[in-house]
């Protein structure tokens, strides 16, 4: 078989937070998560604002140090001595393209910064050709170069940011929320330049979202996490069409449906209470106090991630098998 690309194993992301005088408690971003993405496939992390979505990716490409866990690429294992030589390999792509981009410099410097950082060019001429081809590449003209950030639309921002990510020719691309700062009219403009430049590039995406019909379009496999930890990964189609865990069943229930009818007559799964504290996380299954199906080893046992189906995994100790 041959290698991922990347593999993640036991990754933890936890912070100090000061909860009083002289005491710190642990916020738990991520708490163990453990997934591989191949090379030229999109794998999709969908969950609520919180989850640690964001978190998972900053980690990946070491923005935060990982409290724990294991990160390997190419079969590699990245740590604080080898990181740099990885950076060309790993981008990433902001979700906020208004405040991701230097008001003060050219889009021109802004592309080719990174060309400047890993000395990628021998003449300002070849700098000036790399630039522009990048431009283009995104959808962008030579013109454009010349003019500031705050002269662009959020959409030709964002594709100002995908031409940064791409100036270092890289293989993987953490795509943080790309589009949940956009119009809606916007979005799928983007959503197919990330289509194409797959397509041509080859590139692998861990793309970040919240909204389940732009992750599915997007990707073959899908991963939801809730308060830290993955609760069920599956090929795209059978998460939206076959949802175990009951959490998955609730944000799949939650998708809007064109068709008043149809929308009627669908029975909408509506959680009771809060998503626990990441600070205080329950005992056992960090669900079990929203879930409508929990039982008493719910708040004993935390599960694992186990396969049901052929490359379905869900961590629950009493999934729901679709009818």
């Amino acid at each position: 078989m041959a290698e991922h690309l990347l593999e993640v194993k036991g990754l933890k992301q936890h912070f100090p937070i000061k909860t009083g005088f002289m005491k710190k408690t642990m916020l738990k971003a991520v708490d163990g998560v453990s997934f591989t993405i191949d090379r030229g496939e999109t794998l999709g992390l969908v969950g609520e604002s919180g989850c640690g979505k964001t978190t998972v990716g900053r980690s990946l490409l070491r923005l935060y140090k990982p409290t724990a866990g294991s990160i390997k690429y190419h079969g590699q294992e990245i740590d604080d001595q080898n990181i740099q030589g990885f950076r060309k390999q790993m981008q990433v792509v902001f979700q906020d393209p208004y405040s991701s981009l230097n008001p003060r410099m050219t889009v021109g410097d802004i592309v080719g910064e990174p060309l400047d950082i890993h000395k990628l060019y021998k003449t300002e001429k070849e700098r000036e050709q790399k630039v522009v081809s990048l431009l283009e590449l995104v959808g962008l003209n030579s013109d454009h170069k010349r003019r500031y950030a705050h002269e662009f639309s959020g959409g030709q921002r964002q594709r100002i940011g995908i031409a940064r990510a791409l100036a270092v020719d890289p293989e993987f691309i953490v795509c943080d929320e790309p589009v949940s700062a956009l119009d809606v009219s916007i979005q799928a403009q983007i959503i197919n330049t990330f289509d194409e430049l797959q397509q041509k590039l080859g590139l692998a995406y861990l793309f970040i979202a919240h909204d389940l019909h732009v992750v599915h379009h997007m990707s073959r496999r899908i991963a939801v996490m809730y308060l830290g930890k993955i609760v069920e990964t599956a090929v795209a189609d059978d998460i939206i069409n076959l949802p175990m865990h009951p959490y998955t069943q609730s944000l799949i229930s939650a998708i809007p449906i064109p068709d008043p009818k149809q929308a009627r007559e669908r029975h909408r799964i509506v959680l009771q209470g809060e998503v626990p504290s990441p600070l205080n996380v329950p005992s056992g299954c960090a669900f079990r106090n929203r879930c409508r199906w929990r039982q008493d080893i719910c708040a004993e046992q935390t599960p694992e991630l186990r396969e049901l189906a052929p490359g379905h995994e869900v961590a629950c100790w009493n999934p729901q098998m679709p009818k």
